[in-house]
């Protein structure tokens, strides 16, 4: 028999005395009342009896705080457990609900029960959906029944303190590492699975409207990404240049042919350049010139070129007689033209001898050292050789260049002295 069964197997027995009782004073007091007064008394008995009754069946309840999904409530009832509670109230119980006791637990005298019913909501993370039962207030306390944890970069919707409502969706991003190079620079960020412009807004790194970005914004950043911000710049760069002055000879038949005079000394010229740039993370990657200005007008240089023939003096000595003559090819050298060491190729230092009468021969045609004539130049000695010297050609020496320019190349009869 069950606790129930027997309060109310104990109510019926208190009933059956009762009437037990009231059977007994009828019978006492049938023989002296009159029937009238026997039917009164009857009916008050029986009111009397019950009014007890039901007194005595109120008298047995027990009271019973109740909160029942935040609402407060107090019930009297005969209820065993607290299970035969909500049977009572029409309410079942799930299992994922929580209950503050034991369904099992014996219905005590000012009892208090908590009982909150669960929710249902889906959790998704990244991207990976489940669905949960729970009766817990907000989204910390779910996360913490399901021993869920977050770490600092990860990102949940919605936030910790949100109510847990019915049908309720949590969303967590697991945040990870992604390399990212600005300007140049590279740096570690964290960041969810989001795009590459998500992403930049939630570092705070703003774009230029030049600037690149690779890969492109729209594309779906992962732990595998490298994210490149090229800062690209456009400015514009003025320069300064010189221009070129150029050399223009004139001849000048009042200066000796060989000689020359400067005019016009010659200036450079300025002008001003403008250039569109294009940098990028800071270097230079283009130069395009956009316009010129002249600053300033160049100024060539005016050379003049003596024109003007002088005779060469040549020895009043009457030219020798006897020896071999022939017609050679001449030209004339100094001591300090290009290539020349001033040391003949017999060993006159021509630089300490300036007047030595000189000539450059082939010795297969004038042996070095034989003394020759040479007309308008007069008695010279066969001392020197040269590269171009072959053949019936020689090189005659003066001391200066003015004085080779005005020999010049001719043809000259020479004659072999010895």
């Amino acid at each position: 028999m069950t606790r129930r069964q027997h309060n109310l197997y104990n109510h019926s027995r208190e009933k059956e005395a009762f009437f037990i009782a009231a059977k007994d004073m009828k019978n006492l007091f049938s023989k002296s009342l009159s029937k009238k007064k026997l039917a009164v008394i009857s009916a008050s008995l029986l009111v009397f009896i019950t009014v007890l009754g039901l007194f005595l069946y109120e008298g047995t309840k027990k009271t019973v705080a109740l909160t029942l999904d935040g609402q407060e409530k107090t019930i009297k009832t005969h209820a065993d457990t607290i299970e035969d509670i909500f049977e009572e109230l029409d309410i079942s119980l799930g299992k994922e609900d929580y209950l503050s006791l034991a369904a099992n637990t014996e219905v005590e005298n000012n009892l208090e029960i908590v009982w909150k019913p669960a929710k249902q909501v889906q959790l998704i993370e990244d991207g990976k959906s489940k669905v949960y039962w729970t009766a817990t207030d907000t989204v910390e306390e779910f996360l913490e029944e399901q021993t869920i944890s977050l770490k600092e970069h990860d990102k949940l919707n919605p936030t910790l303190d949100t109510e847990i409502k019915q049908d309720m969706d949590i969303d967590i991003q697991r945040a990870f590492p992604v390399k990212v190079v600005v300007g140049g620079k590279e740096q570690e960020e964290w960041s969810t699975s989001t795009t590459v412009a998500d992403f930049l807004s939630q570092q705070g790194i703003t774009l230029n409207d030049m600037d690149r970005v690779e890969p492109a914004l729209t594309e779906t950043v992962t732990d595998k990404t490298l994210v490149k911000v090229i800062r690209v710049e456009k400015v514009t760069d003025v320069v300064e240049e010189p221009i070129k002055f150029a050399v223009v000879t004139k001849n000048d038949s009042s200066l000796a042919k060989g000689k020359q005079k400067v005019v016009t000394a010659g200036q450079e010229g300025l002008v001003s350049k403008k250039y569109e740039v294009i940098i990028e993370d800071g270097k230079e990657i283009s130069r395009e010139l956009i316009s010129e200005t002249k600053v300033k007008d160049k100024e060539d240089k005016v050379v003049a070129m003596g024109t003007k023939e002088i005779a060469v003096q040549v020895s009043r000595k009457a030219a020798p007689t006897g020896g071999k003559e022939f017609y050679v090819r001449s030209t004339a050298y100094t001591a300090n033209c290009n290539g020349c060491s001033g040391i003949t190729a017999t060993g006159v230092n021509l630089k300490a001898n300036p007047n030595a009468k000189v000539i450059a021969v082939d010795p297969s045609v004038i042996p070095l050292g034989t003394k020759v004539y040479v007309e308008g130049y007069g008695y010279a000695t066969a001392s020197d050789t040269g590269s171009a010297i072959k053949g019936n050609k020689i090189d005659v020496f003066f001391p200066s260049k003015s004085q080779a320019y005005r020999w010049g190349n001719r043809q000259v009869k020479i004659k072999v002295l010895n």
